[in-house]
């Protein structure tokens, strides 16, 4: 092996193995960690790769295209000083790119001189701004009893066959139509979303673009696509460029910036392949020990701070292996980010969609963006009720289960009565209704009606008054 210092970098003839994506490289000197490198083969084709980890006289290398035709001699690698930054504008909205955001529509490079590490900026905990202002999706599951906020890191947990691609595409398509502007819209803000999907399949990636551009939300989504077969290692840079864009449109633009994320279960195995790969010490399942800090340097690029008007919300979507939550991928996400949306399968083979079960679902920063002069002032009440209700209706259930539902009390029918109804109306909505907040009180109103009013205790008398539709003779 033979080094050479070229403009711009230092360049080495040859590499010490090759080992999948994995390359390490001996000769090097003042490498750094992360660095950008541009690997050159025997036919002068050009990929280009990053540090992942340095030593004395080596630099293990590892290459985004993978490492197909390299040979150990044949190889050179030139290190470029410096870590991998993407081109970042405005006009990037309406596009499409790949995971290391190249352009895959077919239009230009964008034109820019402004380019960001996909690391991004650590921002001081003292400059955050504690997220407040409610964000209407559309969707009554959400919107009722497991609120968005602006600013919040809210994900989706969902499993294998059941409808999370739908759910997402209607979050973003109806936050395009204006929602995310919060609740009453503020005029004059602008929002924008960034939408990454890492290891999907084409038609998921067809799936998208075609229910984005039909309903018009292309103009205001950049898409950021890592697709099945493209290299794994790719899916580690794939958010982090997506949330480096979602930066520079929050905190220099100044817009309000939704940011998708799916599949992140996709992401957490090529976390563990590249792991594997580097001989490290396997934590639980094979999946790396340092997996909490690596989900949470991404999960933590989201928020307001106090200098810019613009915000970050995120919503991440992974796939529970085997519909089990305890597994190291949301398991660890539950940890780091607020309050999880979990979809179940009971209600999606029951045909009801969104199938958002309510009990396991959860929103931690919920209380501080509803009430008075945000969305409605009985809305906390309302759905600490309504939670109340639901479960008392699980139990109501298990119980008919052992001696059947004609031995069951007056009361306990109602809540039968009201658990199917709340299912049927409440959390059923069809992929094309857009639910406004006052609709979604409304339909929960109207369901706490089938209850005797004795049964509503979280709720006040003003309230009961003003909106309980029930029959009081029967009460």
């Amino acid at each position: 092996m033979s080094e050479v210092t070229v403009q711009g970098g230092q360049e080495v003839l040859g590499v010490g193995r090759i080992e999948g994506p994995i390359l390490v490289v001996e000769g090097g000197a003042n490498v750094s960690y992360d660095e950008v490198v541009e690997i050159q083969d025997s036919r002068g084709q050009v990929r280009r790769g990053r540090v992942l980890e340095v030593g004395e006289g080596f630099a293990v290398i590892q290459a985004f295209a993978g490492s197909t035709g390299l040979s150990i001699d044949g190889t050179r690698v030139r290190f470029l000083g410096n870590t991998l930054h993407i081109p970042v504008a405005d006009e990037m909205l309406g596009r499409i790119f790949d995971g290391l955001g190249n352009p895959i529509d077919g239009g230009p490079e964008p034109l820019t001189d402004r380019y960001m590490d996909v690391n991004g900026q650590p921002i001081n905990p003292t400059a955050r701004i504690y997220p407040r202002d409610y964000i209407q999706t559309g969707i009554s599951t959400i919107d009722g009893v497991n609120t968005l906020l602006r600013g919040q890191k809210l994900p989706l947990f969902s499993g294998a066959g059941m409808p999370h691609d739908q759910l997402a595409a209607q979050i973003v398509r109806q936050a395009t139509l204006g929602k995310i502007a919060g609740a009453p819209p503020t005029e004059g803000e602008e929002f924008a979303i960034v939408f990454a999907a890492m290891g999907v399949k084409n038609d998921v990636a067809d799936y998208f673009r075609r229910s984005f551009t039909e309903s018009g939300a292309l103009t205001r989504v950049a898409m950021f696509l890592n697709l099945a077969d493209d290299p794994p290692v790719e899916r580690i840079v794939t958010p982090r460029a997506a949330l480096t864009l979602a930066e520079y449109l929050a905190y220099e633009l100044e817009k309000h910036v939704l940011v998708v994320l799916t599949d992140m279960t996709n992401y957490g195995e090529a976390l563990r392949q590249i792991s594997n790969v580097r001989g490290e010490v396997p934590s639980r399942k094979g999946y790396p020990g340092y997996l909490y800090s690596d989900l949470a340097s991404m999960y933590e690029r989201t928020g307001r701070i106090r200098t810019s008007k613009g915000s970050i919300t995120q919503i991440p979507i992974l796939t529970m292996p085997n519909d089990d939550i305890t597994h190291p991928m949301p398991d660890l996400t539950g940890y780091i980010t607020e309050g999880q949306i979990v979809l179940g399968r009971e209600l999606n083979f029951a045909g009801i969609y969104p199938p958002v079960a309510v009990l396991p679902s959860l929103s931690r920063l919920m209380k501080d963006g509803i009430g008075k002069n945000r969305t409605r002032d009985d809305h906390p009440r309302w759905g600490a009720q309504l939670y109340a209700a639901y479960a008392r209706t699980q139990d109501v259930r298990a119980l008919a289960s052992v001696i059947g539902e004609e031995e069951l009390s007056d009361v306990d029918q109602k809540y039968l009565k009201f658990g199917r109804a709340f299912e049927r109306e409440f959390v059923n909505q069809s992929f094309t209704e857009n639910r406004s907040i006052e609709r979604t009180l409304e339909i929960g109103w109207k369901l706490l009606s089938i209850l005797p009013k004795k049964e509503l205790t979280r709720v006040t008398l003003d309230e009961i008054a003003q909106y309980y539709k029930g029959d009081d003779a029967s009460n």
